[in-house]
């Protein structure tokens, strides 16, 4: 129990990499490491697409960061600010060694009649990835790599299909980069059991 604790804590969001390239038996340790996760009904919905090659990496980047400015102009973003966001945010993903984008299907989900029941189960997909992408950071983290959870994908999804020609099906939720680190980031400060942990049915004491 130690030890997983240890890893729980241990474990950062890292943002900086060196740029020591990543084995590909360790990103397959990974990425099977992912696929143990629990999901709803063994539905196993999560599709994992892995992105090393440079030009793939800086063009997928260039492709997320076009919906990103134009949504940053609507909220009113002066233009030097939206610029060098996007800028930094191109290089960011451009130059980590490995992406993963991570996406979800409903191929082998429920099938419901009803619009209601329908976007629940929708849900349970989605829920189902997050528990497969949880898995491959701490997996990253165990094989020594240092990795990042990003939404982007989840704001401007027809881009990021079009750019990887994904299948209709399939659904781009998030990105996460993965390098060995170039930081040591400090622990996040996380908030105290009763600050989320509603207990009034429950008999035991926080």
């Amino acid at each position: 129990m130690s030890n997983i604790k240890l890893a729980l804590k241990e474990r950062r969001s890292v943002r900086k990499y060196s740029q020591q390239p990543i084995p590909t038996k360790v990103l397959l340790k990974i990425l099977e490491a992912a696929a143990w996760a629990p999901s709803a009904h063994n539905a196993q919905p999560w599709r994992f697409i892995v992105i090393t090659q440079a030009e793939k990496k800086r063009s997928l980047a260039e492709a997320m960061a076009k919906p990103w400015l134009r949504d940053l102009e609507r909220d009113g973003e002066p233009l030097k600010t939206r610029t060098t966001l996007a800028e930094d945010s191109v290089e960011h993903f451009a130059n980590a060694p490995a992406l993963v984008v991570a996406c979800s299907t409903m191929e082998n989900m429920l099938r419901y009649p009803d619009e209601k029941r329908q976007k629940s189960e929708r849900d349970l997909a989605v829920q189902s990835l997050g528990a497969a992408i949880q898995n491959l950071l701490l997996a990253a983290h165990a094989t020594q790599l240092g990795a990042c959870w990003y939404c982007a994908p989840a704001f401007c999804k027809e881009a990021v299909k079009q750019e990887l020609k994904i299948p209709r099906e399939v659904e781009p939720q998030a990105l996460i980069a993965i390098g060995y680190p170039a930081e040591k980031p400090n622990p996040p400060r996380r908030k105290s059991l009763d600050a989320f942990v509603f207990s009034q049915y429950w008999g035991g004491k926080l």
